[in-house]
């Protein structure tokens, strides 16, 4: 008789060869064995007959879920529809806009069939609904998934998206260059309101020239054209290059709406310190602290008598299996050597070096928190080269960090706006969080966000801020506040209420 663990592996074999990107369908596996993954945790469901690869460890969360969440709409509505189905107007636009969030809600359009309305699981939920008139006649593909072309998704949007989602509506206008294709279809509807309203949102959104150009031609085609702002408030004008890219506009939109929120919320800067070295003597007092919070928050179990270890040099990846082979001993030297890194580029800082050191610095500190993994082989020396090639995934949260491909526009954006900003509350709260929304790193964005944020704090002579262990749930909800929903207010009073 097969043993517990044999009928274990027998049932993952059948698993690989059964899911597709990470999507299973019923019948592609037998019950049996379905049932045993479900009960272990390698399986969830989403939906009768559909569900997603797992992994044990995170059962507790909606990681994998929302992991394979675009790929289950995709496998979904083509297992029904084939190509033919198209996103509804918003869900084209959110997606036109590269966001990166979860939607609550998904609405596609078929010209078959009738209205399905899906429950998924967090809450979220999936219709599809039968609209023959509004089917469109050609489309464009993003996230593998059809959508409504940009220029035919702006004139369908109803002037409530502009309210609604003011973000998203400010990226997808920016990146339009030339008015020509929009105006080809309002010309040809006689949308003379929609061409008022695209008017006044494109000059809101500081492109005089479209809008301009939509005004009048249609006025001289006859229309009457009445412009009106559709969004409640102003939008930020933001400096970018000539053809930037969704995730640079969406960064920079982000960094000008929220830096008076974060300014509110932070003490006035005090000014480089009168003293640097008395100043670098006390965050070297708190590394101690600042390791274990730190190192804690992200899982590592940190004990003061591995730290002292580390700090004395006592620690030594190839004299012992123990630690080599301990994650937390790796954790707390990498942790160390970095620490000491960044102490480099804070005496530089209070010594009034630009912001912007941290371009370079920051890659310095990354190699230093990860080379005693390399050391003990755990990693490969590549794995120090520079940003992550691959997707991840926040355990619980509906923020998904940006693809692969966009890492370097990203990151280039990032340091731009921090050589740029005058405040150095708003380096150390939106660098903070921008990085971590960006999540360049396979791994260690959370550590390195915080370094980030202290030496961005240094460079205003404000102290070092240790987020404590006990504070993390506050920590984390505030941050997928400013992720998902947009609203840094709660994210930046947390740092507030942490400063000494």
């Amino acid at each position: 008789m097969a043993t517990p663990n044999e009928k274990l592996a027998e049932a993952l074999e059948k698993l690989s060869q059964a899911e597709k990107n990470g999507i299973v369908r019923h019948d592609s596996i037998s019950r049996t064995y379905r049932e045993r993954l479900i009960r272990l945790g390698f399986l969830g469901e989403i939906i009768n007959g559909w569900y997603h690869v797992a992994d044990p460890a995170t059962r507790t969360g909606e990681t994998a879920w929302f992991a394979f969440y675009w790929e289950f709409i995709r496998q979904y509505l083509e297992s029904r529809f084939e190509a033919n189905y198209c996103l509804a107007t918003e869900a084209s636009l959110y997606l036109h806009s590269r966001a990166t969030n979860i939607p609550k809600q998904l609405i596609a359009i078929t010209r078959s069939g009738g209205t399905t309305t899906l429950k998924l699981p967090g809450g979220l939920s999936m219709v599809v609904y039968r609209d023959e008139r509004g089917y469109p006649e050609a489309m464009d593909r993003v996230r593998e998934l059809n959508v409504l072309r940009l220029p035919e998704a702006l004139v369908r949007a109803p002037e409530g998206f502009f309210r609604s989602r003011p973000e998203e509506a400010s990226i997808v206008l920016t990146t339009i260059q030339d008015s020509s294709p929009i105006l080809a279809i309002l010309l040809e509807r006689g949308k003379s309101t929609v061409a008022g309203r695209l008017a006044g949102a494109f000059r809101a959104n500081h492109q005089t020239e479209i809008a301009d150009d939509i005004v009048s031609t249609m006025r001289r085609a006859g229309y009457d054209v009445r412009e009106k702002n559709p969004f409640e408030r102003p939008i930020p004008q933001i400096g970018s290059s000539r053809n930037p890219s969704p995730y640079e506009i969406r960064i920079r939109s982000m960094w000008a709406r929220m830096r008076e929120d974060v300014l509110r919320a932070l003490p006035p800067s005090p000014g480089l310190p009168a003293d640097p070295k008395a100043f670098l003597q006390t965050i070297q007092d708190l590394y101690a602290n600042d390791a274990y919070n730190s190192l804690s928050i992200e899982g590592y179990r940190v004990t003061a008598e591995l730290i002292g270890r580390v700090r004395s040099g006592n620690w030594n990846p190839e004299g012992g299996d123990k630690d080599r082979d301990s994650r937390d001993a790796l954790a707390a030297r990498g942790y160390f050597e970095a620490f000491e890194e960044v102490q480099k580029s804070v005496c530089l800082l209070v010594e009034g070096a630009s912001a912007i050191i941290v371009r370079r610095a920051l890659r310095d500190w990354y190699q230093a928190l990860f080379a005693p993994s390399v050391a003990a082989g755990i990693l490969k020396p590549a794995d120090l080269a520079g940003y992550r090639n691959h997707q991840v995934f926040i355990k619980g949260s509906m923020h998904v960090p940006l693809p692969s491909e966009a890492l370097m526009d990203a990151m280039t954006t990032l340091f731009d706006l921090i050589d740029e900003e005058p405040e150095a509350a708003v380096r150390a709260v939106l660098g903070h969080f921008i990085f971590v929304y960006i999540h360049p790193y396979g791994d260690g964005n959370g550590r390195l966000g915080r370094f980030l944020m202290n030496a961005m704090l240094a460079s205003g002579g404000y102290s070092w801020t240790v987020i404590r262990l006990e504070t993390r749930a506050a920590y984390m909800a505030s941050l997928e506040c400013a992720s998902v929903y947009g609203d840094i207010r709660p994210f930046a009073e947390f740092v507030a209420s942490e400063m000494p």
